[in-house]
């Protein structure tokens, strides 16, 4: 499944990575870490957040078994933070649609894929997985999202 865009040829791909995926692509060296690299190294994918999804992943890079996997590569919280964020472009949603009744917090990937104008969602979650889709935008796993950026 390459990263295609639907909407024209040379456009950048347009993606949200939830944050499952980001803490994995930066404190571990997996799929998510593959994927990450390769999408930095890329001129024609771009990676979009939002405050919400910045704020979730500072949370959870604050709780114990993120501060001990810090410790082991020598890292800290605000390292990590600073550079994503200055990986990512940022985006502001004007509304969280409720779309996935069991996690609230999915629904703020999803508002933040529609902000964007994404292509793709990149999520490890079961609940997003399982949709697909959401108006048009793809949702695939790590692994997949790595495949398709090493056949570009």
């Amino acid at each position: 499944m390459p990263f295609a865009r639907s909407g024209g040829c040379g456009a950048p791909v347009r993606i949200v990575l939830d944050t499952n995926v980001v803490l994995s692509a930066l404190l571990w060296r997996g799929p998510p870490y593959h994927l990450f690299e390769a999408i930095q190294k890329s001129n024609s994918i771009e990676i979009y957040t939002s405050d919400i999804l910045l704020e979730e992943l500072k949370e959870v890079l604050l709780r114990p078994f993120s501060a001990k996997r810090l410790a082991l590569i020598g890292r800290t919280v605000e390292h990590i933070l600073t550079n994503y964020i200055e990986t990512v472009d940022l985006v502001t949603p004007i509304a969280t649609p409720r779309v996935i009744m069991n996690d609230t917090d999915d629904d703020h990937v999803i508002a933040a894929a529609v902000a964007a104008r994404a292509d793709f969602i990149v999520s490890g979650d079961r609940h997003l997985l399982s949709l697909g889709t959401h108006q048009g935008i793809g949702i695939i796993t790590p692994a997949e999202a790595l495949q398709a950026v090493t056949i570009r």
